[in-house]
């Protein structure tokens, strides 16, 4: 197989191996190199004519392209395309499974099953950041060997949560990500750590969410305390009292209905689209068949597939949220003086991927086709079980740490250049979407899809493999992220409105 067309609508073709001068490929021969990834013409495509991938509209040609020229940004120009938004026209509902399937978690009152026991340090501000990595660093696998059911002591900090307005949506943001990691069912004990003077008041976030302090739930300010180092000390004390506690909690058989899966991509290809997105949605639909939830999120990165979505929301009121959410981030980039085409990365372009429309209609999916059952902001508690979409951007830290303060337990992230990303608390899986990149990068790939084209495989069975190995490590086995050691960096609450 020298190029491959996803659909007899499609104007180009996707080269499957570098296809040369003169070379054919689809009854087409090329007129330039083609990169691996990259595509082909496959037909004459006027100047001004769209461009078809996927059978959607990718991008417009800037010029005449002749049959056989590679389609690049050299010649293919993005455009805002005009799209029919049409709501509850294509409800698939999954298939009952023959089991009801279930994995070895951490069962919490009031609160789904944890595929992780750990203890949360969350800042208030970035002022506090440093005596927040000091009570972590403390607790070193050594001092937590005592405690074999504790998964790690983990610190959250960032670079922001003063110099903000008191009011308005950048707070509130902070706040539900602070309280949603605090009520994450892979956190079993928090302690939140603040300055004293910041505009993000702890006892503010206490009184909005109804949060008790309590045994498992602590709170200090360094101003309070009389310093770093007493802070340090205190913190400390603090989590040693809080480990006999969290080492309480045992893996016990529960409900795969438990599991919130964070959908995610990152260094994307052009084999993103058809290998392990695809792949991944059908893990989506099987975990949804459940009784789960599959969380897709990156809103830039679902702009002009969001007709693909909003064909598959339960009702208008869904569907017209997430319009709601393209039409903010149009207004949020031209404020900007941005453009929604600034995504792709020169990575992604590299891979073969053009214009946004083409990496949105490849990202969208990895949401497999379940209805689409509910619209949330981000960080924003989701309620609902199935599939659901919550508003992020497509910056990967940022996106993944809304989706676990929306209660993501479980992360699953597909890349075709070789994205180097962990999670805390909650465990990433990581998935290629091409073969040579899984071997070259073996020690940070979980699953290779790219056997769909290397080796014949299909999506379903990949997609089958991937839901497996989600429950593995739910029940505890590693991933390749966690075992190297990512997640503490990741953390990245998305930073909304005017920093003053």
């Amino acid at each position: 197989m020298t190029a491959i067309r996803l659909s007899p609508r499609d104007n180009v073709v996707t080269a499957a191996a570098p296809i040369e001068i003169g070379s054919t490929a689809e009854g087409v021969t090329a007129t330039s190199l083609i990169p691996r990834g990259h595509k082909m013409a496959a037909a004459a495509i006027p100047k001004g004519a769209p461009v078809y991938k996927y059978a959607q509209v990718i991008g417009y040609a800037a010029e005449d392209i002749a049959p056989g020229a590679h389609v690049h940004t050299h010649n293919l120009e993005f455009r805002a395309v005009a799209l029919d938004h049409v709501f509850a026209s294509n409800l698939v509902q999954p298939p009952a499974p023959a089991r009801r399937d279930t994995f070895q978690g951490f069962r919490r009152d009031g609160r789904p099953a944890g595929t992780r026991n750990t203890i949360a340090i969350l800042t208030s501000v970035n002022c506090s950041a440093t005596a927040a990595r000091k009570i972590a660093e403390h607790f070193t696998p050594e001092r937590l060997a005592a405690f074999p059911n504790v998964d790690g002591v983990n610190a959250f900090v960032h670079g922001t949560g003063c110099g903000m307005g008191s009011d308005g949506e950048g707070l509130a943001a902070l706040q539900r990500v602070m309280w949603g990691y605090a009520r994450n069912p892979n956190v079993a004990g928090v302690l939140m750590a603040g300055l004293g003077c910041e505009v993000n008041q702890i006892d503010w976030l206490i009184e909005a969410y109804g949060l008790t302090p309590g045994p498992l739930f602590q709170t200090m300010n360094i101003q309070d305390v009389g310093g770093i180092r007493k802070t340090v000390e205190l913190g400390i004390r603090k989590i040693e009292a809080m480990l006999p506690i969290v080492n309480e909690f045992v893996r016990e058989p529960c409900p795969a209905s438990d599991l919130m899966l964070a959908l995610q991509c990152g260094g994307s290809d052009a084999w993103s689209g058809i290998t392990a997105n695809p792949a991944l949605g059908h893990a989506c639909d099987l975990l949804v068949a459940q009784g789960g939830t599959g969380v897709l999120s990156e809103t830039p990165e679902i702009y002009g597939a969001e007709h693909l979505l909003t064909a598959r929301a339960v009702d208008a009121t869904v569907g017209g949220k997430l319009i709601d959410l393209i039409l903010w981030w149009e207004d949020y980039t031209a404020r900007n003086r941005g453009s929604m085409d600034n995504n792709p990365s020169p990575g992604n372009k590299k891979g073969g991927l053009t214009t946004i429309l083409e990496k949105s209609l490849g990202a969208a999916a990895k949401g497999g086709t379940t209805p689409l059952v509910g619209v949330y902001k981000y960080g924003e508690p989701i309620d609902r079980k199935g599939f659901v979409f919550m508003d992020s951007p497509g910056y990967d830290p940022a996106s993944v740490t809304g989706q676990i303060a929306s209660g993501c337990t479980l992360v699953a992230f597909t890349t075709g250049r070789g994205s180097a990303f962990g999670a805390r608390p909650s465990p990433s899986l990581k998935i290629a979407t091409n073969t040579e990149m899984y071997t070259r990068m073996t020690e940070d790939m979980d699953i290779n899809a790219g056997r769909i084209l290397s080796h014949g495989a299909s999506v379903e069975e990949i997609g089958r493999e991937i839901y497996q190995a989600l429950l593995r490590v739910a029940s505890g086995e590693q991933t390749k992220s966690e075992i190297q050691g990512l997640g503490a960096y990741e953390f990245v609450p998305w930073q909304i409105g005017a920093v003053m």
